[in-house]
């Protein structure tokens, strides 16, 4: 008698995006952070793992962010038929997942999820290693309605790459190193996302905003603007700006998330019409030790 052959763990690759699409699409147990147009990239570039059995793709693991030090886990899918053995999953993929982005330069994984009370994944990750680190706010923007232009003596112009350090040392100066971006990412964001625009004053590059778009939902992904020139009406130009840019792509929606004790950007959301909306998002975070 034969035996059966156990699964088979190895990294993904361009050419497992047939299977990755198709588990995408046929299975309720998905966790993911990109948008489908996003996938070919990541399979191409990002660190991934899979389980199959045979050829068929039975789980995976990808990361959607790598900025060393940082990376983040970006999706994970089972297939229905294996859905009541998603943790034993977990086990499978995490540990090739972490060798391969510790590889890459990460030092610390991170996970984020949209509801800190039912959130599936939440206590598996707390059981390994990971730990709650922060918590989010979750604004939601259902009109074009924009209550100011902000300061219009402040240019609002597409990102070019000269444009790259001052908009890291932007970057630098506003977010904590797990939020942070690295040169390769705002690269590969210039080229990919349909929206990434900086904010300039008397020809100094002062902040900057990238959005993007998904099944006619808006996403404001992130803005930002140098501390040291708070209160200026410098966001608000910039969101002014992303609310025509949402308006021209037709969104029935624009959402956005940002940390609960970031009172400053609250006030802004707020300014420009944003609703609060549940559940409670989180990050996890678990330090990549030797």
């Amino acid at each position: 008698m034969q035996r059966e052959r156990g699964p088979t763990v190895r990294a993904l690759s361009a050419s497992d995006l047939p299977a990755v699409r198709r588990l995408l699409n046929n299975s309720e147990f998905i966790y993911s952070r990109f948008g489908s147009e996003e996938l070919p990239r990541l399979l191409e570039h990002k660190p991934g793992v899979g389980v199959f059995s045979g050829q068929s793709l039975r789980a995976f693991m990808l990361t959607n962010i790598l900025a060393p030090p940082v990376a983040w886990i970006g999706g994970y899918g089972v297939t229905w038929s294996e859905s009541r053995n998603y943790v034993r999953y977990i086990d499978l993929l995490l540990p090739p997942f972490i060798a391969a982005v510790r590889r890459a330069g990460a030092t610390a994984l991170y996970y984020t999820g949209n509801d800190l009370e039912f959130d599936w994944l939440k206590a598996p990750l707390l059981e390994r290693q990971f730990q709650l680190l922060t918590t989010l706010r979750s604004y939601d923007k259902e009109d074009y309605s924009i209550p100011t232009a902000g300061n219009q003596d402040v240019v609002v112009r597409p990102f070019a790459r000269a444009d790259l350090d001052a908009v890291l040392e932007v970057e630098a100066a506003c977010f904590a190193p797990y939020w942070r971006f690295d040169a390769a990412n705002f690269l590969e964001l210039a080229e990919h996302y349909p929206y990434f625009v900086v904010a300039e004053l008397a020809g100094r590059v002062i902040g900057y905003q990238f959005n993007t778009v998904d099944h006619e939902m808006g996403f404001l992904v992130r803005i930002a603007v140098h501390p040291s020139l708070n209160s200026r009406g410098i966001g608000a130009r910039l969101m002014a700006e992303a609310i025509h840019f949402f308006q021209s792509e037709h969104v029935w929606k624009i959402a956005l998330n940002t940390e609960e004790a970031n009172h400053h950007a609250h006030r802004l959301y707020e300014w420009f019409g944003f609703r609060r909306v549940v559940p409670q998002g989180f990050v996890l975070e678990r330090p990549l030790l030797e």
